[in-house]
């Protein structure tokens, strides 16, 4: 498994920095990566905030695992640059590793060591004395859950308990980016819950996030903002405000109704033959327009007939919708390829 070089700069510890900056922390730029007469990344240029969470979204083989071996130094790119906090580190990466955390999509842990024993030496990599490292271990242990695990072997983890552990070791040293290669791809729903937790917490103290991830509700959840890669080339970046915004195409406007009668719908086609009305139920209406829909005359109507309007939001297309039109791959393919990826 690649490890750490030992004696490699640490970073300081975290801090409660909050929220994304919008300071330029990672960058890559023009970079390429061929074997041989195969192009797996192919002018992939982005920038990473510092603090926030990037997602980086694409199908399998689409070159996310390999621009994260580029990006921590595991890889050396065929073309192209790398910066981290300003400096580059192309053609040096050992100067950067030292600031990140690396978690790839398959455990690279000891199975004979325990879960205690697999942490200190991870640490030990890094240069930390004997002392802080086995006070880190127990920390990250108790934080993740794992503190009765901790003198149990490794390879007498479940999925979840591994995925967790190694999520635990990437980031002993206290890095500020931490690189996450699907990390809830092929473990159950409740450590796949409790991970995407620890995720968000790690992004509230302060480190800066690089997620790779088939799942697209994964990304909506947790991502600030998202990058696309289909056959090793971006084809869009955006705050998932700004995703969803763009791919917009008409205004979609519920309605929560109290005392409404069965004609209210029809009412409503009548008065205003613009909106598309709809009715998923006796307690909603939603209303379709290619062009902004007005609240005041609205709910004027439906005060005239008699409804009391509880609640009204407009929605917006999901994540998954959205990287469909971006990048014309259905959500279901990349289902079965979750699905093959747990066999």
């Amino acid at each position: 498994m690649p490890k750490p070089t030992k004696g490699a700069s640490v970073s300081e510890p975290l801090e409660g920095r909050g929220s994304p900056t919008g300071e330029e922390f990672l960058k890559a730029v023009a970079l390429v990566k061929r074997f041989g007469a195969v192009s797996a990344v192919e002018e992939v240029s982005f920038s990473v905030h510092r603090g926030e969470i990037f997602g980086f979204l694409g199908p399998n083989g689409a070159g996310k695992t390999t621009t994260i071996n580029l990006l921590t130094g595991l890889a050396r790119p065929t073309s192209g640059a790398m910066f981290l906090e300003g400096r580059e580190y192309t053609a040096r990466p050992k100067r950067a590793q030292g600031l990140m955390g690396i978690v790839p999509d398959e455990s690279n842990l000891y199975e004979e060591l325990d879960g205690f024993g697999n942490l200190t030496f991870c640490a030990a990599l890094y240069g930390i004395g004997k002392a802080q490292r086995e006070e880190r271990a127990r920390r990250l242990l108790e934080q993740f859950g794992l503190a009765e695990a901790g003198r149990r072997l490794f390879k007498a983890y479940s999925k979840g308990m591994k995925r967790k552990l190694t999520i635990a070791a990437g980031i002993i040293h206290e890095p500020k980016i931490l690189f996450l290669d699907e990390p809830t791809t092929g473990i159950d729903v409740a450590s796949a819950r409790q991970i995407r937790t620890l995720i968000g917490e790690l992004n509230r103290r302060g480190t800066t996030v690089f997620l790779t991830t088939h799942y697209i509700e994964e990304a909506e959840r947790l991502c600030q903002r998202i990058a696309f890669i289909v056959r090793g080339r971006l084809v869009r970046i955006g705050s998932l405000e700004e995703l969803m915004t763009e791919h917009q195409r008409e205004s979609v406007l519920e309605l929560a109704v109290e005392e409404a009668g069965p004609g209210l719908a029809d009412g409503l086609r009548r008065r205003f033959p613009g909106y598309a009305v709809h009715r998923p139920d006796e307690r909603h209406l939603r209303l379709v327009s290619d062009s902004a829909i007005e609240l005041l005359p609205l709910l004027t109507a439906l005060a005239e007939d008699g409804a009391a309007v509880t609640e009204a939001k407009l929605l917006r297309p999901s994540l998954e919708e959205v990287f469909v039109r971006v990048t014309g791959i259905e959500a279901a393919a990349m289902k079965q390829e979750r699905e093959g990826k747990k066999k």
